[in-house]
């Protein structure tokens, strides 16, 4: 699967140095010696310099245990990596509060290249985390978090232990050729986890693991994601919502030029029944194009996946409206290929389908709708709502 999306999409490490005047601090790096401490150091009087700073990590393979790199700087930011990040295989050596490399209240900062192998594999195979999904003490590969005014580009994140991305608060993020790997297997190793915050564009990159190539949770405004190629995994989510009180809205995400190879989902938008208020709106997908997955339309406001913590005896109160399909096309590997089953006590409004095309076994797909009545125009493969 992975050569298909390698074929699908051309990715090419490139490096650009900062604009303008910038000076260099070389990591003292050993190869197969912990290099945390002496990132560290450099991190110190990067961000204490005035004026543009680039952290050079040299070619070979380095182990890093847990690093925080903390601000704010005083001046411009960038970490360059030529080489690869490995992270210890044990997970019980980590301290469960942290994830391994996190950025924390940075602006004008800058990562480029880098292969961060977070050797998950032996992970996965947990009890406790493959039966119940109670991952939560397992360490993402990169975090985020208050992070502003940043770029991320030409990166490589393999076999995260949870997920590989982790977004939260902050403002204005563009990812660029990024390809994040680990196998369809793997439990919650979710691509680009995104929260609270606005302004994040995810471009011309390749996603595939165990979980949603890029999960859209809440408080997430003004998400564009173009030009990805994402499989295996579960596709491109929002959701779920509903599960805490004061969810802060989704609104305003664009995915558009993208294609889904073999994914449980395509494009996916999951609430929870017997859920607390929020709202969903202004979501729109464009030039879709999917290739055997299992769902590539889906609305589910009853969305249960452990019948012990929810109900759907009770429907969900998470509204949705302003939702737009438009150029969807390519093959379902099940036989109904548009799902649209909404609230019952919150029915969604305003969601438009446009030339949708959809096929499983060559033959056209079925589609299941509840509790709402979309707009169509353009071709309609399957026939919606009718």
């Amino acid at each position: 699967m992975w050569s298909k999306l390698l074929c699908a999409l051309p990715f090419v490490l490139f490096l650009v140095p900062y604009p303008g005047e910038s000076s260099e601090i070389n990591v003292a790096a050993k190869p197969n010696e912990d290099i945390a401490s002496e990132l560290l150091n450099a991190w110190k009087e990067g961000c204490a310099a005035t004026t543009a700073s680039t952290i050079v990590i040299p070619k070979g393979t380095y182990p890093m245990t847990q690093v925080e790199l903390v601000g704010p700087c005083k001046a411009p930011i960038e970490l360059q990596i030529l080489g690869t990040l490995k992270a210890p295989s044990d997970p019980k050596t980590f301290d469960s509060s942290k994830d391994w490399l996190t950025l924390k209240n940075v602006d004008s900062f800058t990562l480029s290249a880098g292969i961060f192998d977070g050797q998950g594999t032996a992970t996965w195979e947990q009890e406790d985390c493959k039966n119940t999904g109670s991952c939560d003490k397992l360490p993402n590969n990169l975090s985020f978090n208050f992070v502003t005014n940043s770029l991320i580009k030409n990166i490589f994140s393999l076999d995260s232990k949870l997920f590989h991305v982790s977004v939260l608060g902050g403002k204005n993020i563009t990812f660029d050729h990024v390809a994040i790997k680990a196998p369809g297997t793997s439990h919650n190793t979710v691509g680009i986890y995104i929260s609270k915050v606005p302004d994040v564009t995810i471009q011309n990159s390749l996603i595939g693991t165990g979980d949603d190539c890029v999960a859209i949770m809440d408080g997430t405004e003004n998400l564009v994601i173009k030009g990805l190629v994402c499989g295996p995994g579960r596709g491109i989510t929002v959701g779920s919502l509903g599960n805490t009180p004061d969810e802060e809205p989704v609104k305003g995400v664009h995915v558009e030029d993208c294609k889904l190879i073999g994914t449980e989902n395509g494009l996916r938008i999951k609430t929870l029944p017997n859920s607390q208020p929020g709202k969903v709106t202004d979501i729109h997908y464009n030039n879709i194009e999917m290739e055997d997955v299992k769902n590539p339309i889906i609305i589910n406001q009853e969305h249960c996946p452990n019948k012990k913590n929810c109900s759907i005896e009770k429907p969900s109160q998470v509204k949705i409206s302003k939702v737009s399909y438009n150029h969807i096309l390519g093959a379902s590997a099940s036989k109904v290929a548009v799902t649209l089953k909404c609230s019952s006590a919150v029915p969604c409004e305003d969601v438009e389908v446009g030339d949708i095309n959809l096929t499983f076994n060559g033959a056209p797909a079925e589609s299941i709708c509840s509790n709402i009545k979309p707009v169509l125009s353009g071709k309609q493969v399957p026939s919606l709502c009718s």
